[in-house]
C-alpha cells in the first residue's frame, strides 16, 4: 500500500490530501480450488499472449531496423507463398487449441453444481440480500451494518475511517461450512443485481424472473467480503456481502442458534409491548432501514424522498400507513413485509407516528401486523 499526494485545485484554492492506493497488478488466487484454477488459466493465457506480443513486435522491430532503405535493401516482389500461408494458418490454430482445452476444462468445472452438500437461495433486493437455506429452512436478510449506514448519511459527523470495514460489513453474514460444496441459486425481486465475492473467483447475476446457479467450496474458515457488482439503483454502493466460513462443528452450532432465534421470534410476535419498548425498537429499525432515504431527522430529501416529519402518511390513516410499509408503494418505496419481522414493522410504524413531532399516540402491536399477512 502506497500513499499518493493529491493536488486539488479550485477557484483560487489549492489543498493537499492523502489517498491510499493499492498497487496490486494481478488477480487474486482466491481461497477455493476453482478460484485457483481460474487464476492459473488466466496466467497461462497471459504468458501465451506475452510470448505472441514479444514475437510479433520483435519481428517488426527487427524488420524495420535491418531491412530499411537506408541500408540498401531492395524489397522482394512476390505474389503468394503456399508454404507460408499454411504455416501462419496452422500456428494460430495450434495456439487456440492449447488455450481452448484448459479453458473448457475450467468452464465445465465452474458450471458443475452437481453433488453439492447444501443449497442456499440468494435473492437480491434494493438494497439488501436475502439468504434462504433450502436444506434447513433458515431464512434472513443481510443489510449494511448500522455503523457504516450511520457514517454514510449526509450531515452526520461520524468519521468513516473510524468504522471497521466501512461499507463492507453487514448485520447478518451468510454462514457456510468449510470443506463443503455449497450450491447457490440466484434471483432478484426487483432489478438486476450481481453477487460477487472476489476470493471465490466468480460473480453471478441475480435477475428477476430467472434462476441461475453457481457453487463454491472453501477449504479454510474465515471471513470473505464482496459487493453487488451490478448498478442497481441509488444505494448500489451500500450493498455489501459478507461470507463467514465456519468449521463444520461451529456451523452446526450456528444452525441450532438460528433455529432457536426463529422460535423466539414467533414467541415475540405474540407479545404485547409498551409504547416505550416500541419506540426504542422502532428508532433502531428506522435508522437501519429507513434513514437512508428519509434521513435520520425524518425530514427526507426534497424532490426525492418525502419527509416522515409531518407526513400525510405518518399522520394520516393508520391502515394506509401499514399498507405502505408492508406492501411498498411505486418504485421508490420497497415492501418491508418480507424483510422485517412483525415486531420490527410494529415498532417502526409506532416510531414514525409518534416521533419527529408527529405525536399521533398510535400504538401498533406485532399481532396487528401478523393479521395482515
Amino acid at each position: 500500500m502506497k500513499k499518493l499526494k493529491l493536488l486539488i485545485t479550485g477557484v483560487g484554492i489549492a489543498t493537499f490530501g492523502e489517498a491510499n492506493a493499492d498497487y496490486a497488478l494481478n488477480l487474486s488466487p482466491g481461497v477455493t480450488q476453482l478460484s485457483r484454477d481460474i487464476y492459473d488459466l488466466h496466467m497461462y493465457i497471459l504468458w501465451i499472449c506475452v510470448a505472441i506480443g514479444v514475437g510479433v513486435y520483435g519481428m517488426m522491430v527487427y524488420s524495420i531496423m535491418h531491412h530499411r532503405k537506408s541500408k540498401g535493401v531492395v524489397p522482394a516482389h512476390f505474389h503468394e507463398n503456399t508454404k507460408l500461408e499454411v504455416v501462419w494458418t496452422i500456428i494460430p490454430f495450434v495456439i487456440l487449441l492449447t488455450m481452448a482445452i484448459p479453458a473448457t476444462k475450467v468452464m465445465i468445472e465452474a458450471y458443475d453444481t452437481s453433488a453439492s452438500d447444501m443449497t442456499v437461495k440468494v435473492t437480491g433486493y434494493q438494497w439488501k440480500w436475502r439468504y434462504t437455506y433450502l436444506d434447513n429452512g433458515i431464512d434472513f436478510f443481510s443489510t449494511l451494518d448500522a455503523k457504516s449506514n450511520d457514517a454514510r448519511q449526509l450531515g452526520v459527523r461520524s468519521n468513516p475511517e473510524a468504522v471497521p470495514n466501512y461499507l463492507l460489513e453487514v448485520d447478518k453474514p451468510l454462514v457456510i461450512p468449510a470443506g463443503k460444496k455449497v450450491r447457490f441459486l440466484f434471483t432478484a425481486a426487483d432489478v438486476i443485481h450481481s453477487w460477487w465475492v472476489p476470493q471465490f473467483g466468480w460473480k453471478k447475476d441475480a435477475i428477476p424472473g430467472y434462476v441461475t446457479d453457481a457453487w463454491t467450496k472453501v477449504e479454510q474458515p474465515g471471513i470473505y467480503r464482496g459487493q453487488c457488482a451490478e448498478l442497481c439503483g441509488r444505494d448500489h454502493g451500500f450493498m455489501p456481502i459478507v461470507v463467514d466460513v465456519k468449521s463444520e462443528a461451529d456451523y452446526n452450532k450456528w444452525v441450532e442458534g438460528q433455529k432457536a432465534q426463529a422460535q423466539k421470534a414467533v414467541a415475540d410476535a405474540a407479545k404485547t409491548y409498551s409504547m416505550a419498548e416500541l419506540m426504542a425498537k422502532g428508532e433502531e429499525v428506522y435508522n437501519a432501514s429507513c434513514a437512508g432515504c428519509h434521513m435520520v431527522n425524518g425530514e427526507g430529501m426534497q424532490g426525492m424522498f418525502p419527509a416522515i416529519k409531518g407526513s400525510p402518511v405518518a399522520t394520516g390513516d393508520l391502515n394506509t400507513h401499514l399498507d405502505v410499509v408492508v406492501k411498498g408503494k411505486g418504485q421508490m418505496m420497497p415492501a418491508f413485509g418480507d424483510s422485517l419481522s412483525p415486531v420490527e414493522i410494529a415498532a417502526v410504524v409506532t416510531y414514525q407516528r409518534n416521533g419527529f413531532g408527529n405525536d399521533k399516540g398510535d400504538l401498533v402491536q406485532p399481532s396487528d401486523i401478523s393479521a395482515r399477512h
